[in-house]
């Protein structure tokens, strides 16, 4: 009779929450990152900053319809991008990723610093204010960077070439009902579309 007793008790205590609670649940997504030179950045992400690239800072353009000038220069035969715009594209990259390293390579040097401060335990309340708002400054202005260069190029494009960047990029919305040309009255459009 006391085996049935422990084995139920067994029974009862490998059903509770706290069974749910083994290892697995309890390693952090960030196991591994401990061995990184600076623990908030991986290897890319240092190497993307310091290489002038995106980062992913100019999603709200790119992702709507804003190309950006390091892919443009890319696709410039797909897109048929003519002798001036690709020199226009050029000196707009150019600035923006001189521009880009500079502030890459000082928020990689910031983010260095954060980091050091937590290994060595030589931080405090005020000082950790101070240097996470430098940071958020230098992040500003590198998204600025990367951002302000997609509105700059944007003018120099014809539409079917903004058109054209999209679908090969793949973000294109073919469809008709949602995509309304410019200059056409929508009722008219969808009516002619039976999107209604």
């Amino acid at each position: 009779m006391a085996y049935r007793s422990i084995a139920l008790a067994l029974v009862v205590l490998a059903m509770s929450p706290l069974a749910s609670y083994g290892t697995s649940t309890l390693i952090s997504p960030y196991a591994g990152e401990q061995g990184r030179v600076i623990k908030s950045l991986s290897v890319e992400d240092v190497d993307d900053l310091l290489n002038g690239r995106g980062w992913g800072l100019a999603k709200p353009a790119e992702l709507n319809g804003v190309p950006g000038p390091a892919h443009l220069l890319e696709m410039q035969s797909e897109i048929a991008l003519s002798g001036a715009q690709i020199s226009a594209i050029q000196a707009i990259w150019s600035r923006m990723n001189q521009k880009a390293r500079e502030l890459g390579e000082h928020y990689v040097t910031l983010e260095k610093e954060l980091n050091e401060r937590f290994t060595t335990g030589q931080v405090n309340s005020t000082q950790l204010q101070a240097l996470l708002v430098e940071i958020g400054a230098v992040r500003a202005e590198l998204r600025y960077t990367h951002l302000g260069a997609h509105l700059e190029v944007r003018p120099i494009l014809k539409p079917a070439q903004v058109l054209l960047y999209n679908q090969l990029r793949g973000y294109s919305n073919d469809d008709p009902c949602q995509n309304i040309p410019a200059g056409h009255n929508p009722d008219m459009w969808k009516k002619h579309n039976n999107c209604e």
